[in-house]
């Protein structure tokens, strides 16, 4: 659940967007963005992906706990966003490291994080798994409840 404040998986034709969620802190009180690092570790930068192909040859493998990037706001608070689902990693968003407030004014479109090709014969439970938007406002308006 913890995966479902930081961010949204959107789903199309087997294509996963990774998106903010509404409720990450980010999109709320105003924060402002300091910096964007797709530098994981030392050995790993998710701008090192090269893919090609149908197959998408090179690309990095995600699991649903691995880090995509790092997200620093002004106020000293740095956030991880994770990849939430398991796949290739087809495409970070190089948009966002040199215009990071389009992922505030924009985060479920042009401020995008990244793109995963979910492996096939697990792309239908990960659709499966997906809230509708209703159902996600319903388990933040629960959660919200339950800590006031």
């Amino acid at each position: 659940f913890s995966q479902l404040q930081h961010n949204n998986c959107i789903s199309f034709c087997r294509i996963c967007v990774i998106t903010l969620a509404e409720a990450h802190p980010l999109l709320q009180n105003g924060k402002t963005i300091k910096s964007i690092n797709y530098q994981i570790s030392a050995n790993c930068s998710r701008l090192q992906n090269k893919v090609s192909g149908k197959s998408k040859r090179g690309a990095q493998f995600l699991t649903e706990l691995a880090p995509l990037c790092r997200i620093s706001s002004s106020d000293g608070e740095e956030y991880t966003i994770y990849s939430c689902i398991r796949g290739r990693l087809i495409e970070v968003n190089e948009n966002i490291l040199s215009n990071p407030a389009i992922l505030q004014e924009k985060p479920s479109t042009e401020g995008y994080i990244a793109v995963v090709l979910p492996k096939f014969e697990e792309s239908k439970s990960i659709t499966q798994g997906l809230l509708t938007q209703k159902e996600y406002e319903e388990v933040l308006l629960k959660r919200l409840n339950s800590s006031s």
